[in-house]
């Protein structure tokens, strides 16, 4: 047994220093919703080197995704901070059978989980800092959510967040029409899946990468891709180019080039196979009025799940961020 486990909380697979508290959410017309919340129980640092002791870092994984990267609760760990992750409704963890995997009609609905996981993490009441950690998705949906919860946030830390549609603000434009035609009709139809697998080839120790993970969980080529969900990341798009005004200082973390193709190319194993990082890059500067952009070479579209030598550099930029940025 393990005795470090806080009340109420369970043994997380992820081995003795990781706790998971599921988070009931009501329910919808595919039942019962709940998320899950993943606390680090592993040591963390203090003192002079420690300069987000006394903080809390809420981490938000993306599409197809869920929380499984060990190393960065360590090393969130190792700027003092207590560590969590949020495996959101109808994912990874919080994934129950009958269930259409990853699908939301808005993404405002996620202030459930994300209030909920706030308050077991009794950030708000206990005079800690909260810094907010998103990947991908995740790094959109966090950054609505500090635009519409003022004061909320002291720091906003984006690995790659899919703040604008590929195709560019015009493709977006052009297709939304068309994805609220399909939504209205069938919100839960299948769209052609356009993900040929290249990125997990860049990630998983199957294939070309390093990382072991739950592949019904994170499958090669992704989640079906429906129209009410995909309606809800293009207006999450549109109101990220009208701009927000989080009051928080923000880090984004891209790789410095993008590599697309109908087929692998070496080039993959070094770049962002998923998002248009120049465009990632000037969406950042949207989001408010202090914005950091660190462009990491090499790096993946999840920089932290980049080559050891890649990830220790975004580790690097992360630490010096927050040493510039005392909370």
């Amino acid at each position: 047994m393990n005795d470090r486990l806080p009340a109420g909380w369970a043994q997380d697979f992820l081995g003795p220093d990781f706790a998971a508290l599921s988070l009931p959410l009501g329910q919808d017309a595919e039942g019962e919703l709940s998320a899950t919340l993943v606390r680090y129980l592993g040591e963390r640092a203090s003192g002079p080197d420690a300069p987000w002791e006394g903080a809390d870092v809420l981490y938000v994984h993306g599409w197809t995704d869920y929380f499984f990267q060990t190393e960065l609760a360590r090393r969130i760990a190792g700027l003092g901070a207590r560590f969590f992750a949020l495996d959101l409704r109808k994912y990874g963890r919080s994934l129950r059978e009958g269930q259409t995997p990853g699908y939301i009609e808005d993404l405002s609905g996620y202030d459930d989980e994300i209030g909920a996981a706030l308050r077991a993490m009794r950030t708000a009441h206990s005079g800690r800092r909260l810094v907010l950690l998103g990947h991908s998705t995740g790094g959109l949906t966090l950054s609505l959510w500090a635009h519409r919860h003022p004061g909320r946030a002291d720091a906003l830390v984006l690995n790659a967040p899919w703040l604008e549609f590929q195709a560019s603000g015009a493709g977006r434009h052009a297709l939304a029409p068309l994805v609220e035609a399909g939504a209205r009709v069938d919100p839960r139809a299948t769209l052609p899946n356009v993900d040929f697998g290249f990125y997990s080839r860049a990630v998983s120790s199957r294939f070309d990468g390093e990382w072991d993970y739950n592949e019904a969980w994170r499958p090669e080529r992704g989640f079906p891709v429906r129209p009410g969900w995909l309606r809800a990341i293009l207006a999450g798009h549109a109101t990220v180019a009208a701009r927000l005004s989080i009051d928080a200082p923000i880090l984004t973390l891209l790789s410095s080039r993008s590599t697309f193709s109908t087929r692998w190319a070496p080039e993959m194993a070094s770049s962002d196979s998923v998002l248009v990082v120049d465009e990632i890059a000037e969406r950042a500067t949207r989001l408010g009025r202090s914005v950091t952009i660190e462009r990491l070479d090499g790096a993946l579209h999840d920089v932290f799940l980049s080559p050891a030598p890649v990830r220790g550099a975004a580790y690097a930029a992360l630490t010096r961020w927050a040493v510039g940025h005392p909370l």
